[in-house]
């Protein structure tokens, strides 16, 4: 059953520029807020004065509200580089998800963005593999939308990737950068690769309890390069 559609309120936001150099949206950013309410996100998200904004906002009980158009630059990602981009957030579309990151994100908050994301796909010709967390584009810096993010969920609705159980061995430094994490360029971290392995663990293997490089850590990795670049 499809989710069912909910109310998108303009809640325009001051914060945004034209997306330069002609790009258009390749990428879609899923953060949290971390912050107390909804509207305390929403408040700081439209206040000139923070130069932050995104796309859109999802409070817990499933309220879509659109800050920025989404053929505009929205200012959500900041630095960081996924791949080749390095202006993420003129390649990009922005959703913050209104949580603390240390609570499971809410069901009505999953449905409303399960509904979003593909119209938003549609939209701009945006693959699974392209929707992505914070922490994946700028793991030196940022964890959201963290570990309690349930991205097997949107997967199995191909809305976003995750690896499958074929057997695979390959150098995961290696691997991590032909699938899009800056392991060896990121301007502001000296050795990004372990932040970029911590990441990466929070988002595709976040139950793991040895903090070391296995060969599960390999194997997953290797398969997310390679069923990314099928």
């Amino acid at each position: 059953m499809a989710p069912k559609a909910p109310q998108i309120i303009q809640t325009p936001s001051p914060n945004f520029g034209p997306r330069r150099d002609g790009a258009t949206p390749s990428l879609i950013v899923l953060h949290y807020t971390a912050m107390a309410s909804a509207e305390a996100a929403c408040n700081t998200l439209c206040n000139p004065e923070t130069e932050v904004s995104a796309h859109y906002l999802i409070s817990g009980k499933g309220l879509v509200q659109q800050l920025v158009a989404e053929d505009m630059r929205a200012w959500h990602a900041g630095a960081g580089q996924w791949g080749d981009i390095t202006d993420v957030n003129s390649h990009s579309i922005g959703i913050e998800l209104d949580n603390l990151g240390t609570h499971p994100f809410a069901e009505p908050q999953m449905a409303a963005l399960e509904w979003l994301l593909p119209q938003i796909m549609q939209r701009w010709g945006i693959p699974p593999k392209n929707v992505i967390a914070h922490s994946d584009l700028a793991p030196h810096r940022k964890i959201d939308p963290g570990p309690r993010f349930d991205w097997q969920r949107l997967a199995r609705q191909e809305l976003a990737i995750w690896p499958d159980a074929q057997r695979a061995d390959s150098d995961w430094k290696t691997s991590a950068k032909s699938f899009g994490y800056p392991v060896t360029a990121l301007n502001g971290c000296d050795d990004p690769a372990p932040a970029c392995f911590a990441a990466f663990r929070s988002r595709f293997r976040p139950w793991a309890k040895d903090p070391d490089e296995d060969t599960e850590d390999r194997r997953i990795m290797a398969r997310l390069a390679a069923q990314a670049s099928s």
